[in-house]
């Protein structure tokens, strides 16, 4: 399933690429070397937002088995706790892609 903030990352991506290539060469670039890179990052993207979601059901079914008295209000804390930072990991780096993007986009042709 594609999102709008994975359509953006990558909208982000491609035009960071073209404006790379075009300030390198001036001119076409080989685009093999770039696309192969795109999937690694794509790639490490994408696996990075599966972590976060793991953690964030990893947090949820730790807070219901503590309403019904299943698990130690420690484990529970901990498991809530690494939710939220990892929320504001994502929210962080989402924000720096963003900043990037409008950044690419507000540069001169």
């Amino acid at each position: 399933m594609t999102t709008t903030a994975d359509f953006n990352i990558h909208h982000a991506l491609t035009a960071y690429q073209r404006a790379a290539r075009q300030q390198i060469t001036g001119s076409q670039a080989e685009t093999a070397p770039i696309a192969k890179s795109q999937e690694e990052f794509g790639d490490l993207v994408r696996s990075a937002i599966m972590e976060a979601r793991k953690i964030g059901e990893r947090s949820e079914k730790m807070s219901i088995a503590a309403i019904n008295d299943r698990a130690d209000i420690t484990q529970v804390v901990t498991a809530v706790a690494e939710a939220e930072m990892t929320l504001q990991t994502v929210v962080n780096v989402r924000d720096k892609v963003l900043e990037a993007y409008n950044d690419i986009i507000r540069m001169p042709v």
